[in-house]
């Protein structure tokens, strides 16, 4: 009776940090547009702490060093985007040719089974342009009117986003110094500055090992000549930023890339270079590497992603990472010394 009574505040307990992680999640998915822009300007400046010291040492006042470090933020941005836009114009011209290309693909495979008739109808009619299906069930594509509805949203976070990094840079160190106060036994203002500066070294040496994969994935590509080399090798790069779930959706893209500019087995050589390449980086470099200063357990990377990923889409996808990283290291920095070292986070 004793251990009954005794067992039930701590199954409410339970309970109730159950409840309370539910409803965290849902606040989470229903403040998205106020909440990602926040917490990616929080990651930003995390990564660009460093910078943010230099400029302090070079003597520049904070607000002046807080804006040079949001001008570079926007500048990368910027590049990235007029990267891009070609990549997004040449993909959305030829969707009719890569559908023609699926479709034709399909039908040799259809013709290999012909004897599942009613299933290679149903998939002939579904995705063959010409298989005399209904207009209605054709893939709507985006139009202008819609990109300009969205507009407004977008240009609004992207507004959100900069004033919110701006502050965060010019008050960091400000903030944890408020918050070692606020909570006297948790994280130390060292500890948080300690934990900004590993996710800044983790996040540059990933950056470095990304730049030089996607230089040479280039050069594979240029030597099997593959269209627009260097758009695909800066795909690839950015993309490897997205663990297992980027390289993933880069080696479909070039399975239907591959179909498209070349014929017969040739076609499967860009994504079956890309795979090999992807894997030497993942297996040898980056564990080499970044080993060095930390290692995360996968299963908790993977978690993180997909849950970020679930939650808040790309956004997601892109702080998953480094808010692990940061969290392990301010967990990591509690306490004693080498005394509570989380086994998730292996210096």
């Amino acid at each position: 009776m004793m251990q009954t009574e005794r067992g039930r505040p701590e199954t409410a307990t339970w309970a109730l940090v159950i409840l309370a992680l539910i409803a965290g999640v849902i606040a989470l998915n229903l403040a998205q547009a106020l909440l990602a822009p926040f917490v990616l300007a929080f990651v930003c400046a995390v990564v660009l702490s460093p910078l943010s010291n230099f400029w302090k040492r070079f003597g520049l006042p904070p607000a002046i060093g807080a804006l040079l470090s949001l001008g570079t933020v926007l500048s990368l941005l910027a590049i990235l985007v007029f990267i891009a836009e070609p990549v997004v114009e040449r993909a959305y011209l030829q969707i009719p040719e890569i559908k023609n290309e699926l479709s034709a693909t399909i039908s040799q495979v259809q013709d290999m089974f012909r004897g599942i008739s009613d299933v290679t109808k149903e998939v002939q009619d579904t995705i063959s342009p010409d298989g005399g299906g209904d207009e209605g069930d054709a893939v709507n594509l985006p139009s202008l009117g819609d990109a300009l509805f969205a507009a407004p949203s977008l240009i609004a976070q992207i507004l959100l986003f900069a004033a919110a990094m701006f502050f965060i840079l010019l008050s960091r160190d400000e903030m944890y110094e408020w918050l070692t106060k606020l909570h006297p036994e948790g994280p130390s203002a060292a500890c948080l500055r300690d934990a900004d500066a590993q996710v800044s070294r983790y996040f540059l040496t990933i950056t470095l090992i990304n730049t030089c994969f996607g230089a040479i994935v280039a050069g594979a590509f240029w030597a099997l000549g593959l269209p627009g080399p260097v758009i695909w090798g800066t795909i690839a790069a950015v993309m490897n930023f997205l663990l297992y779930i980027g390289p993933a959706t880069v080696a479909v893209s070039l399975v239907v890339a591959g179909t498209i500019a070349f014929d017969g087995a040739m076609s499967l050589a860009p994504v079956a270079t890309f795979v090999t390449l992807n894997m030497l980086e993942g297996q040898f470099i980056t564990p080499t590497l970044v080993g060095r200063h930390m290692q995360v357990n996968p299963l908790l990377v993977f978690l993180s992603l997909c849950f970020w990923l679930w939650l808040w889409g790309p956004v997601g996808g892109f702080i998953a990472i480094p808010l692990l990283v940061w969290g392990l290291a301010v967990f990591d920095g509690l306490g004693p010394p080498k005394q509570n070292q989380s086994p998730l986070l292996m210096k």
